[in-house]
């Protein structure tokens, strides 16, 4: 009996909940060269901004009330994002107004971690 192939597959997009999506939707454009794929009203009532490129994305979504806080790591632990200029991503990140930390060189490249508005980790890392 032949073995059944196995999808194929990648991560299409993320959706995470901020509490201010136009503010999220720039830093996004800004860090990384991305752009507004979409926006509207989200199912539940709230807004939402697709921000991304050809196949994948990252929806910033607000309900417009106070939503509630995670732990760091419960559900999330961090967000991966890939740049081609770590130290550019960087100056981004500084001119936000938000504090990157735990850098590290490893092999195959570099990073840094920082926590947006919302208490959201991402890891920005460059394997040039």
């Amino acid at each position: 009996m032949a073995t059944p192939a196995k999808p194929k597959g990648r991560l299409e997009h993320a959706n995470i909940t901020v509490s201010d999506v136009e503010r999220s939707s720039k830093l996004l454009q800004d860090l990384l060269g991305w752009e507004e794929r979409w926006r509207g009203p989200a199912q539940s009532g709230g807004e939402s901004i697709h921000v991304g490129e050809e196949f994948s994305y990252i929806a910033v979504y607000t309900d417009h009330k106070v939503h509630d806080r995670f732990a760091k790591g419960a559900p999330l632990n961090h967000v991966g994002l890939l740049v081609d200029d770590l130290d550019a991503a960087e100056q981004v990140v500084i001119g936000a107004g938000l504090e990157p930390m735990n850098h590290a060189d490893y092999d195959p490249g570099r990073r840094f971690y920082f926590f947006d508005w919302d208490g959201i980790e991402f890891e920005v890392v460059s394997y040039e």
